[in-house]
């Protein structure tokens, strides 16, 4: 989950079904590709197409934790945990535990894609991922996180990040965004990504294939020593390259027995101090969008969108630094 003294999951919306687009040809790969190639980049000042605004939906209570189920400490109070200052460096089992908590969220998310479908509702999808979760002995970390009411973060569209599911069904032509944590045997793993659904148009496939590159980039650069700037710096460069706008409001973070803490990984060019080390932990999580990088919050207090309905990407995994470099916890074989 990405931070801003919360949690965080990005979500995008339709830019619109194939039936609705007349300029079809105009729309095509192969035109969208040279026009950026030339430095048109129309879709960073604004969407490509009309569409209606992302709105709330209702929100179905939040789902019920079986009493031998290991919870974080904020469980059930539902309150944010300081925000921990030390990076979580781990010994043996300590790695062990966090390479479990990271393959049951990789398999979680693997599954939660799987249900991404027009007519299907985010709501659908948390319930789903609820019961996984539980059922593998683990416990949802965003549920009541700062009081999140649900198990899961879906962000459609234009939703930057910390979209609630609710009973919205997905449209053709969406793109969304699931953010699943776990909390497994005392440790925390973290990961997102995007799923299309249905048929999306070529802008929208665009921003999310870019979106990965900027992490899969990033994370290459990874390793002991390695300043924790080279992150931010890297991902901005692609972004930049492509045209696109980098969200400075919500961050990467450390991760492990605490859910947030130190390091705080920008995802922008920045002087932050500090190294990697050896046995760390951390996530990187950029948002990317097609327009300006500001955006509101909803009246919910999570749901954070683009100020322009632009829309907006994100992935996310959790890495152990490594000699080697960093090992992919969240990722499956």
């Amino acid at each position: 989950m990405a931070m801003c003294g919360a949690p965080g999951m990005a979500t995008l919306r339709r830019a619109a079904t194939v039936a609705h687009q007349p300029a079809r040809l105009v729309a095509s790969r192969q035109f969208w590709n040279m026009a950026k190639g030339f430095g048109l980049g129309f879709a960073v000042s604004k969407p490509l197409h009309n569409r209606p605004p992302l709105k709330p939906g209702k929100v179905a209570p939040r789902l019920p934790v079986p009493a031998h189920i290991r919870k974080p400490p904020y469980a059930d109070k539902g309150d944010f945990p300081p925000w921990a200052d030390r990076s979580q460096v781990h010994g043996e089992e300590g790695k062990r535990r966090m390479r479990a908590s990271g393959r049951l969220a990789a398999r979680v998310l693997e599954f939660a894609g799987s249900l991404v479908r027009p007519g299907v509702t985010t709501d659908e999808i948390d319930k789903a991922v609820h019961n996984m979760i539980i059922e593998n002995g683990a416990y949802p970390s965003p549920l009541n996180y700062g009081k999140f009411p649900k198990s899961v973060c879906t962000s459609v569209n234009e939703c930057v990040c910390h979209g609630i599911p609710d009973d919205r069904p997905l449209e053709e032509g969406d793109i969304v965004n699931i953010d699943v944590t776990v909390y497994l045997d005392g440790y925390h793993g973290d990961t997102s990504r995007m799923f299309f659904v249905g048929e999306v148009d070529p802008a929208a496939r665009d921003l999310v294939e870019v979106t990965k590159q900027c992490l899969d980039e990033a994370i290459k650069k990874c390793g002991p020593g390695v300043p924790y700037n080279v992150i931010g710096k890297t991902i901005q460069n692609v972004a930049d390259k492509h045209k696109y706008g980098v969200i400075r409001d919500y961050v990467g973070h450390g991760v492990g027995q605490a859910f947030h803490s130190h390091p705080t990984i920008f995802h922008y060019k920045n002087s932050q101090p500090g190294v990697m080390q050896l046995g760390e932990t951390f996530t990187i999580e950029p948002m990317i969008v097609q327009g300006g990088t500001k955006c509101d919050t909803w009246r919910d207090n999570w749901t954070v969108v683009t100020k322009d309905r632009g829309l907006a990407a994100q992935f996310e995994h959790t890495l152990l630094i490594t000699e080697g470099g960093a090992e992919i916890l969240t990722k499956l074989d």
